[in-house]
């Protein structure tokens, strides 16, 4: 079977800000069989201090994560595009199950396959407490963020 996900590289703003809205509307599915779909087979990541490669590691990763940080959300937003590699910020709203909120902030490095599968992926995140008061994002959990939902950029964050 040959997988690919377009668009393909070279990455050019436009097809960037695809790829970025793809990768966010699947990761708030918290679904990490379909998220995992995104990336080669022997992809790598970096996430935090914590090594991953390949898909079936990924599907464990994220399973750990989202059992973990509950009612999950996330905005990405694209930072820079060049050839096959884009650079993207982003901030998530998740609770632990004692009930603290959190806002995590970080921002990933990412390369592509020439097939548009992501080979590897590199992620610095800080978790900074807030209050539920304090969420910004209010959307149905496991959906896409809404159109017509500000930005981070918007969000002044």
């Amino acid at each position: 079977m040959h997988e690919e996900r377009p668009p393909f590289p070279p990455c050019i703003i436009e097809s960037a800000v695809l790829k970025v809205r793809g990768a966010e509307d699947a990761w708030n599915t918290c679904d990490p069989h379909k998220v995992s779909l995104a990336y080669t087979e022997d992809s790598q990541w970096r996430n935090r201090a914590e090594f991953v490669t390949g898909r079936e590691a990924i599907v464990g990763f994220l399973t750990r994560k989202w059992a973990r940080e509950l009612e999950f959300r996330l905005i990405k937003e694209l930072w820079s595009a060049h050839e096959n590699r884009i650079a993207v910020r982003f901030a998530y709203e998740w609770h632990d199950d004692s009930g603290n909120w959190f806002r995590s902030y970080g921002n990933e490095n990412w390369e592509f396959a020439s097939n548009g599968l992501m080979r590897r992926r590199y992620a610095s995140i800080n978790d900074l407490p807030i209050k539920e008061q304090e969420r910004k994002y209010r959307w149905d959990r496991g959906g896409p963020r809404p159109v017509d939902h500000p930005g981070l950029s918007d969000l002044g964050l």
